[in-house]
């Protein structure tokens, strides 16, 4: 998927995401566990963003990872979402979708806004 994200658009997912992280500190965390673990396992982070939102992740489903890699990445996605305060994480993950999913993972781990502006095809 490719986003064209402008940086007033990335700096307003970023203190979003900030706010998150300090009003719901345990969340966040799982949050980033996940996006570590997706960049372990070579997924796309549009992947990840699709399964959190209950979206068909389409070409970006994993087609190389065996299904026992899968399995372990979902039961860990799933402790992501049972958290009582997921629909917080959801809420942000949609008013900020125009963003991008990709985006908003980098985000997550600490890129700066400034270096996400323009065209992305990071998935």
């Amino acid at each position: 998927m490719i986003t064209l994200s402008s940086i007033n658009e990335l700096n307003d997912t970023k203190v979003a995401l900030e706010k998150l992280k300090k009003d719901y500190p345990d969340l966040f965390q799982k949050l980033l566990d996940m996006v570590f673990l997706t960049r372990a396992f070579q997924f796309k982070y549009h992947y990840l963003g699709c399964l959190l939102m209950n979206e068909d992740p389409g070409a970006n489903t994993p087609k190389f990872a065996n299904g026992s890699v899968l399995k372990v990445y979902k039961r860990e996605l799933q402790k992501l979402k049972d958290d009582l305060d997921f629909p917080v994480l959801k809420q942000t993950f949609s008013e900020y979708k125009s963003t991008g999913y990709s985006k908003i993972s980098q985000l997550v781990l600490g890129t700066t806004p400034e270096s996400l502006v323009g065209a992305s095809i990071i998935k």
